[in-house]
């Protein structure tokens, strides 16, 4: 679309902007807090009387510099306090791109609220302080990026200040992280030295080390490729509801709305409606109140087909020669988060996008150590923040796809039937 054409329908180039969606995860003190302070100061995104506060209390303090985790300390005395254990998202912009930060909490109890934060992230921002080096809290963070399949990981050196910038510093983690990655899913791995308190590589390049030669992390989040980390091959739309408007104008109009899990969708393609098997074709694809030639992930949109068949919520329309196999056993690794162990013979309310139904499970197989990637086969249960492969059979046949295809289609989420709490994370193998 044209400057011109964008003024003239009141658009804003910020509207048409990519989005980077990225956890951040480190150890308590490695300096997240006045990371993201930094990226939220140096992206323009802070108000100046905020910033005016967060100088005058590093001033009440003693402190000689201006303490940026100060943007971001109230959330962290929250967790320290107990009032709330949450991932905490924080939004920026710059010409480029936008931004939302998921900013996760890293401690083993929390695992849980980590699997959150990531689980939509297209990138995971591990923190390690220079000083100590990786330490098994890294290590499983980055375990967990990897069998969330989040497909980008940066791990940001920080407080190299602190080292005199020393390159040998660097260069050892790098390579100790490097060939701790070769076990993992990691398919896009990028290294930074930085210092988030000086600035040093995070927004311009740092005088200190001349002998880095990579990215500074800001360029590294506004250029890296995100889009086709996306399934654009096999069409899958989940049906979340029926629109039939009461309108007289739109007496005759029947469409199906819900967001596009994966694929791209156009008028004329034929389809399949599943569990029941009906085909049609797409007759046109509604995006508010205009239509348009094209759907594909995450675009929410209203499907319209050609004939008039049954399709309801929890249905999905998928290509006719590339469909999803309906399966009602299912292979998964499960997170479980809440304090009452998962146990076999246990049923759940069990819900895949827009389909619910029941689950029993049937076989816990291993619990995996996430500091170890040890599975231990003799478990008999899951307890809270425990991560296992699970066999569940459901009550109605789920629409899945691999979890290392789709992340949309391959998750899912078990609840507590007699509370309405979700206890349990998802990521499906395989069907079988």
């Amino acid at each position: 679309m044209s400057t011109a054409s964008q003024e003239s329908t009141g658009e804003s180039t910020a509207t048409n902007m990519d989005l980077l969606r990225f956890a951040t995860a480190g150890s308590v003190d490695d300096g997240k807090s006045t990371l993201i302070g930094r990226l939220l100061l140096d992206s323009k995104s802070i108000f100046s009387d905020q910033m005016e506060a967060v100088e005058a209390t590093s001033a009440s303090k003693g402190y000689d510099y201006t303490d940026l985790a100060l943007l971001t300390d109230g959330l962290r005395s929250e967790r320290e306090q107990g009032i709330t254990i949450d991932v905490a998202y924080r939004y920026f912009a710059t010409p480029q791109r936008k931004f939302i930060i998921a900013d996760t909490p890293g401690h083993v109890q929390y695992t849980r609220n980590m699997v959150t934060g990531a689980s939509t992230s297209d990138l995971g921002l591990v923190l390690v302080d220079a000083r100590q080096g990786l330490t098994e809290q890294s290590r499983r963070h980055a375990v967990i990026l990897s069998l969330l399949r989040v497909p980008h990981l940066v791990l940001a050196v920080n407080k190299m200040d602190l080292v005199d910038f020393d390159q040998a510093t660097y260069q050892r983690i790098h390579d100790e992280f490097t060939q701790f990655a070769t076990k993992l899913n990691i398919p896009d791995l990028e290294v930074i030295p930085i210092s988030a308190l000086q600035g040093d590589n995070v927004v311009n390049r740092s005088e200190n080390m001349s002998w880095y030669s990579g990215p500074t992390l800001m360029h590294h989040l506004e250029n890296v490729h995100v889009a086709s980390d996306r399934d654009l091959i096999d069409a899958r739309f989940p049906v979340q509801y029926v629109v039939r408007p009461k309108s007289d104008a739109h007496h005759d109009y029947r469409g199906f709305g819900g967001q596009v899990a994966g694929g791209v969708l156009k008028p004329g393609d034929e389809v399949v409606v599943l569990p029941s098997g009906m085909t049609s074709t797409i007759e046109g694809i509604d995006l508010f109140d205009k239509e348009v030639p094209e759907a594909f992930p995450p675009m929410s949109v209203t499907v319209r087909l050609t004939d008039d068949v049954d399709v309801s919520r929890g249905d999905m329309i998928a290509r006719v020669n590339n469909a999803p196999k309906p399966s009602q056993d299912i292979d998964a690794m499960v997170c479980w988060m809440t304090t009452a162990p998962l146990k076999p013979r246990q049923k759940l309310a069990i819900k895949h996008t827009t389909r619910t139904g029941r689950a029993l499970v049937k076989d816990i197989q291993y619990r995996l150590d996430v500091n170890t990637l040890h599975r231990d086969q003799e478990t008999k249960e899951l307890g809270v923040n425990e991560i296992g492969r699970v066999q569940l059979r459901t009550t109605v046949p789920l629409l899945a796809d691999p979890y290392s295809k789709n992340r949309t289609t391959g998750s899912f989420i078990l609840i507590d039937e007699a509370t309405g709490v979700t206890v349990g994370a998802g990521m499906i193998n395989s069907g079988t």
